[in-house]
């Protein structure tokens, strides 16, 4: 069984094993086929064509290299559609919504605009740069809102990505194109706090979880920030593990993003009767696995196959490192009570992010290949192992003699679902 490794493709042969797969899905109709159709028929809004006008600045936000959404694909036909309106190549601009993250190479802001590159004008978003930022106001939660300069003084914003599970918002894309996108860093701050239960109630707020929006208050706190901004129009991908496009939503912000979200859970929830004493996981390959911040959704949603104390063997390659410089620092902290402490007294992503790997790592067996050491796969609470052989010799180990084992190939994407 080929199971992705970074570039590469390992080859894991476990007789019994299930391999969790996403839902069949009969072909689809083409890119091009599928894009027309979504933007011929947008959700709870009005076509492009009735919301932009000549000479009009537009402003396409799109993700960064570490979420594959198909932009290549609709980025262009966006353009063609805005050109038919009246609107000029130099009216328009693409903002890369890199959130926290890092820059973007131009050979990555190539892959990211296809043919597009060179004709239309590209910029990374700064979430640190005073510059590059407008303060909107607070959100009733007194969460403040400060937004890319670009995107909030356009004429016209559309919002572009693709849906996905999240496992504290619930699902990517949608307003996450804008926050955390191209929000400052303390809008990106404020809102992933509100994974957070009240102080004096602790710990995580139950329904901060994958594949949960109503009720989810980091999806509330995203929602409400976002919609500060004017967004006229969203496009979502829902994307097959081999990064083929399953489907295309247009429309405005919210709904348009939930029925995205709905076509996902559909093909990516995979039942399980009964709980898994070994998952063998890869993350789907590059790009899910350029980072561990990128590879730890495949570790959170591999889980949930696995009995209380089970084992999980993580393929993560991570050619990027850990993905943010202070993610590793937040290791420092053990005791996960002080780990919480420390969070809710100086609140990071990467901290959350690290604590819930911490979190997770002493719930479960976390065998890890990588390209970490030894000392730092440790301090994330795993063991290391060289490669899958290693990784398998080493889980055998601890489990009984007919264990049951699951296989999930593309585990940045899959969630198992046990029934009982």
């Amino acid at each position: 069984m080929p199971l992705k490794y970074g570039t590469a493709t390992l080859t894991c042969d476990l007789p019994g094993a299930r391999v969790l797969r996403p839902a069949t899905i009969a072909s689809p109709p083409s890119p091009r086929e599928l894009i027309a159709s979504a933007l011929a028929a947008p959700i709870a809004s009005p076509p492009l064509e009735a919301i932009v006008r000549p000479g009009e600045n537009v402003v396409i936000v799109t993700s960064d290299i570490t979420r594959y959404t198909g932009s290549e694909h609709y980025l262009p036909l966006l353009v063609e559609r805005l050109n038919a309106c009246g609107v000029l190549d130099k009216e328009i601009a693409v903002v890369i919504a890199l959130g926290i993250h890092r820059k973007q190479s131009e050979a990555e802001q190539l892959k990211i605009l296809g043919s597009l590159f060179g004709r239309i004008a590209v910029f990374d978003h700064d979430c640190d740069d005073p510059a590059q930022l407008v303060d909107l106001g607070v959100t009733a939660t007194g969460i403040p809102v400060r937004i890319n300069r670009r995107v909030a003084e356009a004429d016209r914003v559309i919002v572009t990505g693709t849906a996905g599970f999240h496992y504290f918002a619930g699902f990517g894309g949608g307003r996450k194109g804008l926050v955390p996108g191209v929000a400052a860093r303390e809008t990106c701050m404020a809102t992933h706090f509100s994974v957070f239960n009240p102080p004096e109630v602790g710990g995580k707020h139950p329904l901060a979880k994958t594949g949960i929006l109503d009720g989810n208050p980091v999806h509330t706190a995203l929602l409400e920030a976002a919609r500060m901004v004017r967004c006229d129009f969203l496009l979502n991908t829902v994307l097959a593990p081999d990064k083929q496009i399953l489907g295309v939503f247009c429309g405005e912000l919210d709904a348009a993003h939930r029925a995205a979200c709905e076509l996902a859970r559909e093909f990516y929830t995979v039942p399980l009767e009964q709980p898994a004493d070994l998952a063998v996981v890869s993350c789907g390959g590059h790009p899910k696995d350029i980072n561990f911040i990128q590879s730890q959704k495949a570790f959170d949603y591999g889980v949930q196959a696995l009995r209380p104390g089970g084992t999980l063997i993580l393929l993560a390659a991570c050619p990027d490192g850990f993905g943010n410089p202070t993610f590793f620092d937040w290791f420092r902290y053990q005791d996960l009570d002080t780990f919480e402490a420390a969070l809710r007294a100086r609140y990071e992503i990467n901290g959350q992010t690290a604590h819930a790997t911490l979190s997770k790592a002493r719930q479960y067996r976390v065998i890890l290949v990588s390209g970490f050491s030894a000392e730092q796969t440790t301090a994330m609470g795993m063991e290391k192992a060289a490669d899958l052989d290693a990784a398998l010799e080493l889980a055998k180990a601890g489990l009984s003699t007919s264990p049951r084992i699951v296989v999930i190939p593309d585990g940045g994407t899959v969630l198992p679902e046990v029934k009982s």
